[in-house]
């Protein structure tokens, strides 16, 4: 039996534990030509992000908080790994140690920039977090490094500009209401603080009809109220991206697109602002207390938790370096059972249709198939991975010249029914 069989061996043998692993073999998609997205390649966006984004996000952590000594050096010696060493296994004593070896066990001792980009990102906030002590026993102990962050930019006045927005939005038609708040759950996405670590804001020129493909029509004629409907959001990043994410509930509660919604957030700090409970909650404290139409959303949401018809729940999976074709039974029979999932955000979109170099015109449907019912995705685009596009669209955003598959100044809206 090769190394490789025998790795998806232990998998298909253990059962999801505290990390999210699969509790079935993985789903070998036919046709899976593309190659697969690694970060070795020079002047690639994967590899910037190993060689920049990671080494800037090391050094601001570090800042962010009055560590102790044995965490700077846990923290320099991430530092220098990344940088010039190999990836080594988590200690045997770590939570997720046996899991990680199972996900692991072709990649240990390569280069990091060797490792398949997905795997690579997601095993480096994995050692960030322990680094820092998130998952130790000691005083740091539970203790979200992007804390700071993700608190700084909800107080911002940017913030406070978007929810006044939403009062010029009171009384205009239910159907234009509709398309202006899915729009700004989309261009939510933009207000991903990784992102912004190396690449700066989004142009604010950056249009905001600027969508590569929009199959909006179709997300809202899934959405047509229907009694006992359940529609399961999974969130991406917190902060300035949560809040119009949870605003965009607010309405589809509101006007019955949805009897009741399921929002599926991390279940630990992840790629820098990815949404928790804990950010939910912030999120929900800050339109509560703001005043006009985004004050009157908040106590709704408030009321829908308390009522269930909003539930907030945090599989482990959703910290997990896999594509959603390998998601564990529990989680593939809720979505079996929601009426449509809307997944957010580039990561989202990477897992959803695999972190490889798909040709532009690839099927969205035919990636998405393995998925169980109705899936929607709402994405800005900061990453190479790119299905579904009409071949006249991609020819002219290639001749565009500029990077608009890794910029932020694009958007999409696909669905498959």
């Amino acid at each position: 039996m090769s190394g490789k069989r025998k790795a998806w061996s232990m998998a298909e043998e253990t059962a999801h534990g505290p990390e999210g692993g699969t509790d079935h073999g993985p789903r070998r998609a036919p046709g899976r030509d593309a190659r697969v997205i690694l970060g070795n390649v020079p002047g690639s966006f994967a590899r910037s992000v190993l060689a920049e984004r990671h080494p800037a996000l090391i050094r601001q952590v570090r800042d962010a908080f009055p560590y102790g000594p044995r965490r700077h050096q846990a923290l320099d010696a991430l530092l220098e790994a990344n940088n010039n060493g190999v990836i080594e296994p988590l200690a045997p004593s770590e939570p997720g140690h046996e899991q990680w070896s199972v996900w692991g066990r072709e990649l240990f001792g390569r280069s990091w920039f060797d490792a398949p980009f997905l795997w690579a990102e997601s095993y480096f906030y994995r050692r960030l977090l322990g680094a820092v002590g998130y998952f130790g026993t000691g005083p740091w102990q539970g203790v979200d490094p992007f804390a700071p962050f993700k608190q700084a930019e909800l107080r911002g006045t940017a913030v406070d500009e978007e929810l006044r927005a939403l009062d010029a939005l009171a009384d205009v038609p239910a159907d234009e209401r509709a398309t202006a708040l899915l729009r700004a759950s989309v261009w939510g996405n933009r207000a991903d603080l990784g992102f912004r670590v190396t690449e700066g804001a989004a142009a604010p020129g950056a249009a905001a009809d600027d969508l590569v493909a929009d199959d909006s029509a179709q997300l809202w004629r899934l959405l047509a109220a229907k009694t006992g409907s359940t529609v399961a959001v999974v969130a991406d990043n917190a902060g300035r991206e949560l809040i119009p994410d949870l605003i965009l509930i607010d309405h589809l509660l509101l006007h019955r697109h949805a009897e009741r919604i399921v929002l599926h957030v991390k279940p630990y700090p992840y790629y820098v602002s990815d949404a928790m409970t804990a950010d939910v909650v912030d999120c929900l404290r800050r339109l509560v207390a703001a005043p006009g139409e985004a004050g009157r959303a908040g106590s709704r949401l408030w009321d829908a938790m308390a009522t269930g018809r909003l539930e907030v729940r945090a599989h482990p999976f959703f910290c997990a370096p896999l594509p959603y074709e390998e998601m564990p039974r529990d989680l593939r029979a809720e979505f079996a059972a929601a009426t449509l999932t809307i997944l957010k955000g580039d990561l989202n979109y990477r897992r959803l249709v695999g972190d490889r170099m798909w040709a532009g015109t690839t099927s969205f449907a035919d990636r998405t198939a393995y998925f169980p019912g109705a899936v929607a995705a709402l994405r800005t685009l900061k990453s190479d991975v790119m299905v579904g596009l009409e071949q006249e669209t991609l020819d002219a955003l290639e001749r565009s010249g500029a990077a608009w598959r890794t910029s932020g100044t694009h958007a999409l809206i696909q669905v498959r029914g």
